[in-house]
């Protein structure tokens, strides 16, 4: 409904409620006060007939009636009293002269008539009536139904004392066809009164919903415009304008102040778009009602729903009991209880990791916020900071103990030289034994080397550089040793680029300590096959081979510091190599069964000018092998 008629709507009901307040009290008032007026007038005419009876008595002591018989003065009155003909005139005078009298009559105690204003009624039995008074004291609407009811007649009656005792009664009888006749005069002027007054009041209510409600037509006309982004047309000082006038200006002022507020609210709304479009993690913010107002792109994945169709839903129009996600979800926003890191089975089968927090701004609460986390990925976060931990308290102890080598190392290789020099003549054999002694300190000494600059931080050189080109290198340098065994290596690299930024001696000696543990893995020969492609954000690197495969029981190990299958492994190439790819925020995971072969994948942030210099987190920077 439309203002202005909501306007006309409310003064017209409020004038038809006065008006028609009113008219019940004027019908009221004026129904009531005539008939109490009537029922006095009435029971006066009755006091004055009884006084004329009384007066008009004939002196019986004079006659032969017994006066010491009450009986026989009784029946000597009821002679008389027919034939007192100033009481019979009094009687027609009162009928004659009062509209509102039906009839009048003097009754003894048998409710025989006397006299009557009805000659014909006299000596006759006189039916009782009801009393006027039950009309006096009825309430209005009750008087009103008797009023337009069948007429009826009521009695106002005065007891008739003759010689101090009770003789008879004096009735007034007065119909209610008089009150309708009263009535409805005075109700034609009220409703008459009623109908002019709405009629004005809706010309009235007109007039002023036009007057009041002009200006905010114009004032809707300067919103438009303000939203148009023409609000500087209206300018001035405040003193130079009309109450109008103060609201287009304070418009105008609100529309530059709503302008730039939006054009920051879009830049806020376009970094928050990008942040939750870059995060792994489902967040869902919702406001007090329980409504959707902020999703990232990961819950689509998780709920198997876009974004815009959850965007200012409900939680209950999200979620269903249908499930053990939603029956948990639903409760916990019943419940106003929030609960952390609770599994669930996601669409398409998937696990995650759910978390419900309310959000309070003193004592009130304003929100919730809603995370959903890959569960696979949790874990692998988890077993990767353990395998972490591992390799820094190994590196730690293998560190101390590195250095505390190398110093007796350097002093017997000195030794070993100064006592080759004051040996002039040596037999051959001694020679021999001394040359031996030689060539295995010396590979202590690398080993202890190889362990101390595992444990020495390294500063990356990093480049932008091309992963297929560098594969390519890597699998020119591992042929000569893959021919030998015959292993033939195979390249399925993506035709799209693959840039990257890393370190090219330090990424490359990952790549090439992996291909070559496959060659090592292959002693029957056959096919090892290096691909590359890109997802999303991340260039994915895969080495498989067809070689013996590494037992289950191990696959927790792989990557731990000396741990190795091979007879004459070191156990720090597959360490290293996690500690490379850590280095440059990527991640390593395999993928191995006994006797079928061993997959290695490597995941390395993508380069791209539209980012930082320094290369970003993903969810899949540490992934543990699976």
């Amino acid at each position: 409904m439309r203002r202005k008629a909501i306007i006309v709507f409310t003064i017209t009901f409020m004038v038809t409620v006065m008006v028609a307040f009113s008219s019940y009290l004027y019908v009221s008032q004026s129904l009531r006060l005539r008939i109490a007026n009537d029922y006095d007038e009435a029971s006066r005419l009755a006091q004055t007939l009884a006084y004329f009876a009384d007066n008009d008595l004939p002196d019986l002591t004079s006659t032969r009636i017994d006066t010491n018989n009450p009986a026989a003065v009784q029946h000597a009155l009821a002679e008389y009293l027919p034939m007192d003909t100033n009481l019979q005139n009094n009687l027609q005078s009162d009928t004659g002269l009062w509209d509102f009298i039906y009839d009048a009559s003097v009754v003894d105690s048998n409710s025989k008539a006397l006299l009557h204003s009805n000659p014909k009624l006299v000596g006759k039995q006189v039916p009782d009536r009801p009393d006027f008074l039950t009309v006096r004291n009825a309430r209005f609407l009750q008087q009103f139904r008797l009023a337009y009811a069948p007429a009826t007649v009521y009695d106002v009656t005065f007891p008739l004392d003759l010689n101090g005792q009770s003789f008879g009664t004096i009735r007034m009888g007065i119909s209610t066809a008089f009150l309708r006749n009263e009535l409805t005069p005075h109700l034609r002027r009220a409703v008459f009164f009623s109908i002019a007054s709405i009629f004005a009041s809706l010309l009235l209510a007109a007039m002023v919903s036009n007057f009041a409600l002009g200006p905010l037509k114009r004032i809707n006309q300067n919103l438009d415009s303000v939203t148009l982004g023409e609000a500087d047309q209206f300018s001035g000082k405040e003193s130079q304008h009309d109450e109008y006038g103060l609201v287009s200006l304070k418009i105008a002022n609100l529309g530059r102040q709503m302008r730039d507020t939006k054009e920051i609210f879009t830049a806020l709304k376009d970094n928050v778009d990008q942040l939750m479009s870059n995060l792994q993690d489902g967040l869902m913010l919702f406001t007090r009602d329980s409504r959707v107002v902020l999703v990232s792109a990961p819950v689509e994945r998780f709920l198997g729903t876009p974004r815009g169709q959850l965007l200012g839903r409900t939680a209950r129009e999200i979620f269903s009991n249908d499930s053990a996600l939603g029956t948990t979800v639903l409760d916990a926003f019943d419940r106003r209880r929030p609960f952390s890191s609770r599994e669930f089975i996601a669409a398409g089968g998937r696990r995650v990791q759910v978390s419900l927090d309310f959000i309070q701004e003193k004592t009130t609460q304003i929100g919730a916020l809603l995370v959903m986390r890959d569960a696979e990925s949790v874990r692998r976060i988890g077993d990767e900071i353990e395998t972490s931990r591992r390799l820094s308290a190994s590196g730690r102890v293998t560190g101390g103990v590195a250095h505390e080598v190398k110093n007796p190392i350097n002093a017997i290789v000195l030794h070993l030289q100064l006592l080759q020099n004051k040996l002039s003549q040596i037999d051959p054999d001694t020679r021999r034994h001394m040359d031996i002694i030689g060539s295995e300190i010396q590979r202590l000494d690398r080993v202890v080397q190889t362990l101390v600059d595992f444990m020495r931080a390294r500063e990356l050189h990093l480049e932008e550089i091309e992963l297929r080109s560098l594969l390519e290198d890597v699998a020119g340098l591992a042929t000569p040793d893959a021919e030998a065994r015959g292993v033939t290596i195979h390249q399925s690299i993506s035709d799209e680029p693959l840039p990257i930024k890393a370190d090219v001696d330090l990424i490359k000696q990952a790549l090439l300590n992996v291909v070559l543990n496959g060659v090592q893995a292959m002693p029957e020969g056959g096919p090892l096959t290096i691909s590359a492609h890109r997802e999303g954000n991340v260039v994915v690197a895969e080495i498989t081979d067809g070689g013996v495969g590494i037992p289950e029981d191990m696959h927790e190990k792989v990557f731990e510091l000396y741990f190795t299958t091979k007879k004459e492994g070191s156990g720090i190439g597959l360490a290293r190599t996690y500690q490379i790819l850590q280095w440059h925020y990527g991640s390593i995971e395999f993928e191995s069964r006994e006797g079928e072969g061993t997959t290695f994948r490597f995941r390395i942030p993508i380069s791209s000018t539209s980012l930082d210099s320094e290369p970003e987190h993903f969810e899949d920077a540490f992934i543990k092998p699976r």
